[in-house]
């Protein structure tokens, strides 16, 4: 099985490379054994983090009773969702978002499939419109980065064979802006975050075909 944490965050498998799809795809059973001592490193900071940050109320009218809705998915336009949250605590100097699928095939192997990379949003904002488009540098400043169907910016839920997969939005208050480039990897940005959470807060909301 893989090592788990109810309460732990998707950790950074960043020490397996830059090009880490690629090589869960090459070598799938060497990549669980390197993921297994990643999650059980990672997932022990990220439970930590829990225990110390307060919480954000993360909302989206895009979600009606906990079901994303079909024009935020690849059954429709594919825009991304409308989300908002309170006030974050008053060091935030910035956020950052990742969306997840929870359900992916063989997520104990490959780990969860990315779907969205937001980072460097400003401190004062306080919610997302709906269909940010997938550049990397928004007008805001914020910067996009690579999502798991290798694109800048947001990709909605696929799910494949009409399975209903769960979707877990989190956004991350930060002490500082992060110094890395647009498209970066959600590897790269977890590593980057880490030390910097002032709050989180998820919201998770599911799709079926």
């Amino acid at each position: 099985m893989r090592p788990s944490d109810q309460n732990c965050k998707p950790c950074s498998n960043s020490v397996m490379g830059a090009d880490t799809r690629a090589f869960r795809r090459r070598s799938p059973v060497l990549a669980y054994l390197l993921l297994a001592s990643v999650y059980a490193i990672g997932c022990s900071h990220s439970s930590l983090r829990q225990k110390i940050s307060p919480s954000l109320t993360l909302t989206s009218s895009s979600f009606s009773g906990g079901v994303i809705a079909r024009k935020c998915t690849c059954d429709g336009p594919d825009v991304s969702p409308q989300l908002s949250w309170q006030s974050p605590p008053p060091r935030t100097q910035a956020f950052a978002l990742i969306a997840l699928d929870q359900d992916t095939l063989l997520i104990s192997v490959v780990g969860p499939f990315t779907h969205w990379v937001l980072y460097n949003i400003p401190p004062g904002t306080r919610q997302l419109p709906a269909g940010i488009p997938p550049q990397k540098q928004l007008p805001d400043s914020s910067l996009q980065g690579m999502n798991d169907f290798d694109r800048i910016g947001y990709g909605g839920p696929c799910p494949r064979l009409k399975a209903r997969h769960r979707y877990l939005f989190t956004l991350y208050a930060l002490d500082a802006k992060l110094t890395l480039p647009a498209g970066a990897a959600m590897d790269q940005v977890l590593n980057a975050i880490d030390g910097h959470i002032l709050a989180t807060g998820d919201l998770i909301g599911s799709y079926q075909r």
